[in-house]
């Protein structure tokens, strides 16, 4: 009879490498990851705790710290007659180009999702606006409301429809909703993309037997399309809010605040304050404000939305 062989003990150096492996692979993420995440701190975490630094503190006009001032920058902020007009324009600005940049780019996104020949050049040329600079397309626009050589007077005085030359902005008002409309052009083809990219991830079948059940195109819009792509429009509104509460080249570019403050956002009123006033402090107090607005506003709708997404599961 054969005998039984103990069997062989492993070596204790493929042991460790075993364990070592181990070790790498529940780090590897980690090390992967630390590079943006360093990035990251030194970039933008590193730069907002300046801000607050210097909202709290007396700053001179070379930007020396001299010390706590009991937020004395946020009091002269909030007490300054431009402060007002200035918040009030932003939320303006704000909600307005948010609102109909959505509304817009969810209706060109539902056409462009449709099947039609020449689909794919309309797309291309819905990214067009993305994809030009801020400062580009402001020029752009200021030169077409233009009063003396815009083209939106010479061509309404070629078809016939004007007989003189218009002033389209005769009041900061005016000029302020030209602003909003070059911000609502550039922004709709953001919301489209998104929307889009949601409703081609929508199955047909869906569709196919809400038919069969007899829903017309306004129920297959509300009770299927709407609630799919509720996570696509929450991204693009929350990410929205941010860049255009932000947003520094269009209203810089066509009337840098002027007259009086009366088209400044805070982005805008913040930089005057820093660069032109050497106010470095009130500056930074404006920025602390405008990001706790910001954070507010974006929290409320992200927790409102994904509790309200929960509650149709």
């Amino acid at each position: 009879m054969s005998k039984l062989t103990a069997p062989k003990a492993a070596p204790a150096g493929s042991t460790t490498a075993r364990s070592g492996k181990k070790v790498f692979r529940k780090i590897e993420p980690y090390i992967w990851i630390a590079p943006s995440v360093i990035l990251m701190a030194i970039f933008i975490v590193v730069p907002i705790c300046k801000v607050f630094q210097m909202s709290m503190n007396q700053v001179t006009k070379t930007n020396q710290l001299k010390g706590f001032n009991n937020f004395e920058n946020f009091i002269k902020v909030v007490k300054a007659p431009a402060f007002t007009l200035v918040l009030k324009n932003t939320l303006v600005w704000t909600i307005a180009v948010v609102v109909l940049s959505t509304v817009l780019g969810f209706m060109l996104a539902l056409v462009l999702n449709n099947k039609f020949r020449g689909r794919k050049i309309a797309r291309a040329i819905v990214v067009f606006p993305w994809a030009t600079t801020l400062v580009i397309q402001a020029s752009a626009w200021g030169f077409i409301i233009n009063k003396d050589y815009g083209t939106l007077n010479t061509l309404l005085m070629k078809i016939g429809l004007i007989s003189q030359p218009v002033n389209w902005t005769p009041t900061p008002e005016a000029y302020f909703a030209w602003e909003i409309a070059c911000g609502i052009f550039v922004t709709i083809p953001f919301v489209t993309f998104c929307v889009l990219s949601g409703l081609q991830s929508i199955d047909t079948s869906y569709y196919e037997a809400a038919t069969v059940d007899g829903a017309n195109y306004w129920q297959k819009l509300f009770k299927i399309t709407l609630p799919l792509v509720k996570s696509s429009l929450t991204v693009s509104t929350v990410l929205n809010i941010i860049y255009v509460f932000n947003s520094f080249p269009i209203i810089w570019t066509m009337t840098k605040g002027d007259p009086a403050n009366r088209t400044d956002t805070l982005v805008t009123y913040l930089y005057k304050l820093a660069f032109y006033n050497g106010r470095s402090g009130e500056a930074a107090a404006v920025s602390v404000i405008g990001f706790l607005i910001l954070l507010v506003c974006a929290s409320v709708y992200m927790i409102y939305t994904l509790r309200k997404g929960d509650g149709d599961l």
